[in-house]
């Protein structure tokens, strides 16, 4: 059960806030482990993989968006086309995170470069981007330009949510708000954007163009293997081990540490732990001849 600790923890943090605001804040923010959880389950759902039947997928996909501040239609297609694309450099620009290139970078503009540290900036990606994304991107179907669907999946998870804010505010007060659910969701937006950023902005990646880039490939070498302690691979339903997701995203997330386990091959590959993934920061650039992605000062030293 992912909802009923969640909706516990909502309740505790409410009843906090008579005794401290602090301690309602922590709360909220232990609270987005749980809220992580469920958007892996809602991501599941999107790929099919949570239960067998499509519309029960969808119609869990759909509710869960709200919780999630993503609407279903919206992210199954921008991901679906992120799974058909990661690692392709010249299909760019949807469902991943922005990458330049070491020489991109150096023949681009100045005013392109400064863009380009602010957005990758660890205070920026981990900062204000989630909160962005989730809070503002999520509102509208963005780029897809693919018809009334994602507008009304959109407009659809608004309306909810707008709904149930108000219900929230006018019975619990805007001060709950504030100290009890915006935190919880601005804390698992962070948390799910490190992940996927960890997920494929490790150094040992894998990007190519045209008849170079390989589906299976791109999958098990440009998706890593973060291997979390158990706790925190529970409250991230094994998306850690995004390899083999990548390999076949019908693999319903309780069954990939069985994957591991039946193919030990797999555990060893592009593994980064906990420890490892800090440096992961660092990494802004594909140096295409070296093939690893590189700082902005090892990038300074390459030749174009």
């Amino acid at each position: 059960m992912t909802i009923l600790p969640l909706a516990l923890l909502w309740a505790a943090a409410w009843w906090a806030l008579s005794l401290s605001a602090w301690l309602a804040v922590a709360l909220s923010l232990l609270n987005a482990g749980f809220l992580v959880r469920l958007f892996a389950i809602q991501h599941d759902c999107g790929h099919g993989a949570f239960f067998n039947s499509r519309k029960a997928n969808d119609w869990t996909g759909r509710c869960l968006g709200v919780l999630t501040l993503t609407p279903y239609a919206v992210w199954r297609r921008s991901h679906s086309i992120h799974h058909s694309t990661a690692g392709h450099l010249e299909r760019r620009g949807i469902g991943d995170v922005h990458t330049m290139t070491v020489r991109e970078y150096k023949s681009a503009s100045a005013r392109a470069r400064l863009g380009y540290r602010i957005y990758r900036h660890p205070l920026v990606m981990l900062g204000l981007f989630p909160t962005l994304l989730f809070w503002g991107q999520n509102r509208f179907p963005g780029s897809l330009n693919a018809g009334w669907q994602f507008w009304a999946s959109a407009m659809g998870t608004n309306a909810v949510l707008a709904l149930l804010i108000g219900i929230f505010v006018s019975l619990i007060g805007i001060e709950a708000m504030l100290l009890v659910y915006l935190p919880t969701t601005i804390a698992a937006a962070t948390i799910g954007v490190w992940l996927f950023y960890v997920q494929h902005q490790f150094e040992d990646t894998s990007w190519d163009a045209g008849e170079d880039w390989q589906l299976h490939e791109a999958a098990l070498h440009g998706s890593s293997h973060y291997d979390l302690p158990p706790v925190l691979r529970w409250m991230t339903a094994n998306i850690g081990i995004h390899h083999v997701h990548h390999l076949h995203s019908r693999i319903p997330f309780y069954r990939l540490p069985d994957v591991l386990r039946d193919h030990p091959q797999l555990a060893g590959t592009a593994r980064i732990t906990l420890r490892e993934s800090i440096a992961c920061l660092r990494l802004k650039l594909w140096d295409e001849t070296g093939r690893k992605l590189v700082s902005f000062a090892d990038a300074a030293a390459i030749r174009t």
